[in-house]
């Protein structure tokens, strides 16, 4: 507890670097095409990823952080999937050959807000466009109560085989303080739909730290779920950013837990999903020894980006849809966070990006060693080790990292402490330490 007292700061959670506030090259739409048209000579023979996010819901979340837009109209679903296709367009008027895709992921918002006929129109029609990689992985966020067995026969024919559901907690008080309903048995009932309909691996989203929560509700809750042996946990810490989502103002701090009753929320989930025959992966991920996010970890395959761990290595990521990052490698853009923006703007025939980032020589090295160590736990010594060594002297002092044999190594203590351990390596955030509220909690 007194490591986790020290070390309970605001930190990124590094699916980039430099982190999206330390963004400080401009990224004009000239400038964008032309990472686009380099990256895609450079990558697309190993494939790429397609990130696409779709923000409606039909009701808010309260602990939710995302970029989503509240409604019930489902009468625009069409015009925001024709947005998505016009956005698709631009990025295929770049590419110098047919795109050879080797992921999709479907984020949100809630993705199964969309009919299973219109995420087949939009997909197909993309899907129409580019090759398809044989060790290809699509997957989508479902939320248990509206994921009908259409919406799994339909994506699963399009070629997805892993989906990740949201379940946070089930005792109906946390439920109701953070507005988000799901009975076991509509999970038990989805979960069984989707593995007789060949789905391969199924993730379960939870969160400690909510409202209102505690040792005996999130253990009823673990319990319940790891008799459904879903392949994959996630088991985030919520990150309380009221001042970036007011919807989290629905409660206060007080309704919190304490810093060190959440330490010991995942402590008590980590233990039960260990019985269970779950495998730390890292930054708040289990697996099944069988699954492959768990084998990528193992062989050292596995790779971090904006879409979180993913089994693919691809080093061109396109982001279509409102808020979406895209990343070149060697550069970033964020699309316009409003709908009306993006979809005005591409309606104009231009790439809807409001803010991006060129990576500097040093940006790409920083970035390897921040990436190693989110997946590997582990990376070279360099020149970027001996210009913080007083940062790492510190780690090593509270046993969270070791040195052998020229490599910098993440202790089994310190892998509570992975974002910490990145931001030594995080030259942007100490060259300008954030005032005021930027980042969540590390605890």
């Amino acid at each position: 507890m007194d490591l986790i007292s020290k070390y309970n700061i605001q930190a990124p959670r590094y699916t980039s670097y430099p982190t999206v506030p330390y963004w400080s090259n401009a990224m004009d739409e000239a400038t964008w095409k032309t990472h686009i048209q380099q990256a895609f000579i450079k990558y697309n023979t190993e494939g790429i990823s397609l990130y696409i996010h779709l923000p409606y819901c039909e009701s808010l979340c309260t602990y939710c952080a995302c970029n989503t837009r509240i409604t019930i109209n489902h009468k625009v679903e069409v015009p925001y999937i024709e947005s998505l296709l016009m956005e698709w367009q631009l990025y295929l008027n770049q590419f110098s050959g047919k795109p050879l895709i080797k992921e999709i992921h479907l984020g949100g918002g809630t993705p199964t807000f969309f009919s299973p006929e219109h995420l087949t129109f939009l997909l197909s029609t993309i899907l129409s466009t580019a090759n398809v990689a044989s060790n290809h992985d699509f997957s989508f966020e479902g939320h248990p109560a509206n994921t009908t067995n259409n919406h799994l026969q339909a994506l699963f024919h399009l070629g997805f085989k892993r989906v990740s559901f949201g379940i946070q907690d089930f005792n109906e008080k946390v439920q109701d303080t953070i507005n988000r309903y799901q009975t076991l048995e509509e999970v038990k009932t989805v979960t069984e739909q989707a593995r007789k309909i060949g789905y391969t691996s199924i993730n379960f989203d939870l969160v400690y730290g909510l409202p209102y929560q505690t040792t005996t509700s999130i253990t009823d809750t673990i319990t319940k779920i790891i008799l459904l042996k879903p392949e994959r946990i996630a088991f985030y810490s919520y990150a309380h950013v009221p001042w970036l989502k007011p919807g989290q103002r629905k409660y206060s701090e007080m309704d919190l837990p304490t810093d060190s009753y959440k330490r010991n929320l995942y402590e008590v989930g980590k233990k039960l999903f260990a019985e269970a025959g779950y495998l730390d992966i890292g930054m708040d991920h289990f697996a099944l020894p069988n699954d492959a996010l768990f084998q990528a970890f193992r062989n050292q395959s596995l790779h971090r980006n904006f879409m979180g761990y993913t089994t693919n290595t691809t080093k061109l990521l396109i982001g279509l849809g409102c808020s979406s990052i895209s990343d070149t490698w060697d550069g970033f853009a964020q699309n316009v966070k409003t709908v009306e923006a993006y979809r005005t703007m591409v309606a104009n025939g231009h790439f809807p990006i409001f803010k991006g980032h060129a990576l500097t020589p040093e940006d790409l090295i920083r970035r390897e060693h921040i990436l190693a160590l989110m997946c590997k736990h582990e990376t070279i010594l360099d020149a970027c080790y001996f210009e913080s060594k007083d940062k790492f002297e510190a780690l090593m002092e509270d046993e969270l990292i070791t040195i052998e044999d020229n490599k910098l190594i993440i202790t089994e203590t310190g892998k509570l402490f992975l974002r910490n351990i990145c931001l030594a390596y995080d030259k942007r955030y100490w060259m300008k330490v954030p005032q005021g509220n930027i980042f969540s909690t590390t605890a």
